[in-house]
């Protein structure tokens, strides 16, 4: 039995929205297990271009995950991009139907597939027990997919965590925790929620660009909470 406010193992940490090679070895030095590369959204911070996701990529040493964002949601379109951009793994950011998943596994055999669920009410739940068959994680974040322009992710807001753990007690996938995640609040976040990694942008920026001492802040947090 788990003991939640003592984690036995430190949670992987993924900084998102790397805009260049040099924020993503920044990321990895800091002991990132996970860099994450944004295509093209509706809204949100960290958009680059599929052809400069392909060249942090290639900078990207083993076995640190590369995460390629898209807001796309039909299988070969997906899999088109990812023919540019090669990254170890795809995240999901829209809700993308299970024969669509279904079908980007057969297309994509050997790349890791993470679904964000957008926490917002009871329907959340339901939905991650839905699709976790058919991707290698989900992700839990803040945004709202059901405005007139989605909110895809990158919002900066704290969700229900209270969800966010029965999503986590409920199905049988590692699970991230995104969302306003800061130094300030991480220690609370891993105890609620008890999640297999973090995610997290905004928190460990300043004017737009990565920034080494609220990363390091960040990091020492999450070895103080575990």
């Amino acid at each position: 039995m788990s003991n939640s406010a003592t984690p036995k193992v430190l949670p992987r940490i993924k900084i998102c929205c790397i805009s260049s090679v040099d924020e993503a070895r920044l990321a990895v030095r800091y002991g990132a297990s996970a860099v994450g590369l944004v295509s093209h959204m509706p809204s949100g911070p960290g958009v680059i271009s599929n052809e400069l996701i392909a060249e942090i990529v290639a900078t990207v040493p083993p076995p640190v995950a590369t995460f390629l964002l898209t807001s796309l949601s039909d299988a070969e379109s997906i899999a088109q991009q990812h023919i540019t951009c090669k990254s170890s793994v795809i995240q999901l950011v829209d809700f993308v139907e299970p024969v669509e998943l279904a079908k980007l596994r057969r297309l994509l055999p050997h790349v890791k597939l993470v679904q964000v669920i957008h926490v917002m009410n009871e329907e959340s739940v339901d939905e991650a027990r839905r699709v976790e068959g058919f991707v290698d994680a989900l992700l839990l974040d803040s945004g709202n997919p059901t405005l007139q322009v989605k909110e895809l992710g990158g919002t900066g807001r704290v969700h229900d965590w209270s969800l966010s753990r029965r999503i986590r007690e409920q199905v049988d996938r590692p699970v991230f925790l995104a969302g306003g995640l800061r130094a300030s609040n991480v220690a609370e976040a891993i105890r609620a929620v008890e999640p297999f990694g973090l995610d997290l942008c905004s928190s460990v920026r300043h004017e737009g660009k990565l920034s080494e001492h609220k990363l390091s802040e960040f990091m020492q947090a999450v070895r103080t909470a575990a």
